[in-house]
C-alpha cells in the first residue's frame, strides 16, 4: 500500500529513577534526566497487500534479532485495514546496547512508519503508546521511547508514556554541544532485572531529579549524573582510567545508562577540546561531538 520513513533521536541517560511498578504499562517509566541527540535511528517501512500478515525486519542491512520491532508488529497487527506484507528497514547510526536509547528511538520510528504506510489511521499519541508498551514489555528501557517523541536536554519529571509522563526542559539548548566515547555494550534488560543494581538506583535517582527541578541547570545535570555514576558503581576499569583523565583536563565525563560509553554536555565551543580529552585518555577509540537534537521523532519525505 505505501512506503514511509521517520526519524528518532538517540538518547543519553545520565541518571533516574525507575517508576515500574504500575500494573498498567501506559504508566510504568522512569524520573530522571537525559539528552536527545542529532544522531539516533532511521525506519523505513514498506507494505503491500497479501494474503497474510507477515513481515520482515533488518538493522544495518542485516536480519538479526529484534524484539521490541517484532513486539510493536504483533501490537500494531490488529490495526492493520487487512493483511499486509511487510517489510522494516532500520539504520542506527549511534552504538546499539550502549546507552543511546536505540531500542526506544527505533520502536517509536517503527511505530509512526507503520502507521502511515499501513493507513492504520492511528494519531501519533497512539502509535507511540503502543512503542513505549513493547519496550516496557521487552525490558530494553523504561523512558527512551517518551524522550524520543519529545526530544531536546530535559528532565522526565513524571514518568509515563508519551501523552502521560511529564517533563522540562533546560534553556539555551542550541549552545550545547555532547561529547562521547564508546567502549562496549551493556544489556539494559539485565540491568533492570538486577534487584541490587535497581535498589542502588532509586536510592538516588528520584532526589537528583528533585535537585534539577529546582535549578535545571545543564552543568549541574552533569555533575549529578557523575555522581549518580559513581553511586550505581558500573564503572569498567578502562572508564575509570578516561573518567580520571577528564577530570584532570578539566572536563566532567559521565556513564551512560546502560552502556560502556562516557559522555558530557558542554558548551560547543569546548566540544572539541572534550572530545580531544577523551581520545588522549583512550588510545585507538574515537570521541564523537553531536548536537541536541529539539524536535523529537518525525516522519520524513
Amino acid at each position: 500500500m505505501g512506503t514511509a520513513s521517520a526519524f528518532a533521536p538517540g538518547h543519553l541517560t545520565g541518571l533516574f529513577q525507575i517508576c515500574d511498578q504500575p500494573g498498567d504499562p501506559l504508566l510504568k517509566g522512569a524520573r530522571g534526566s537525559g539528552v536527545s541527540l542529532d544522531l539516533g535511528v532511521h525506519t523505513t517501512v514498506r507494505a503491500e497487500d497479501a494474503k497474510s500478515t507477515d513481515w520482515s525486519v533488518k538493522i544495518n542491512g542485516k536480519v538479526i534479532e529484534a524484539p521490541v520491532s517484532e513486539a510493536v508488529l504483533s501490537k500494531f497487527k490488529r490495526h492493520l485495514p487487512g493483511p499486509m506484507s511487510i517489510t522494516v528497514e532500520h539504520t542506527v547510526e549511534t552504538p546499539m546496547m550502549a546507552g543511546f536509547g536505540a531500542s526506544g528511538g527505533g520502536a517509536l520510528s517503527l511505530a509512526l512508519t507503520l502507521n502511515k504506510a499501513t493507513e492504520a489511521g492511528l494519531t501519533r499519541l497512539e502509535a507511540a503508546r503502543i512503542a513505549h508498551i513493547a519496550e516496557i514489555e521487552c525490558r530494553t528501557g523504561l523512558g527512551s521511547v517518551f524522550a524520543a517523541e519529545r526530544g531536546g536536554f530535559g528532565i522526565l519529571t513524571e514518568p509515563g508514556a508519551p501523552g502521560i509522563g511529564k517533563s522540562l526542559t533546560y534553556p539555551d539548548q542550541e549552545r550545547l554541544r555532547v561529547a562521547y566515547l564508546y567502549y562496549a555494550p551493556i544489556s539494559t534488560k539485565e540491568a533492570l532485572s538486577d534487584l541490587a543494581l535497581r535498589a542502588k538506583i532509586n536510592e538516588l535517582g528520584g532526589s537528583f531529579v528533585e535537585e534539577l527541578m529546582a535549578d535545571p541547570r545543564p552543568e549541574l545535570f552533569v555533575t549529578l549524573s557523575r555522581r549518580f555514576t559513581e553511586h550505581v558503581g558500573l564503572v569498567t576499569p578502562r572508564l575509570r582510567s578516561l573518567l580520571d583523565a577528564t577530570d584532570r583536563a578539566g572536563f566532567t565525563f559521565t556513564m551512560a545508562m546502560f552502556g560502556e560509553t562516557a559522555f558530557t554536555v558542554v558548551e560547543k565551543d569546548r566540544a572539541e577540546e572534550a572530545a580531544l580529552a577523551a581520545e588522549k585518555a583512550a588510545p585507538g577509540y574515537e570521541a564523537v561531538v553531536v548536537g541536541v537534537d529539539t524536535e523529537g521523532a518525525q516522519l520524513v519525505g
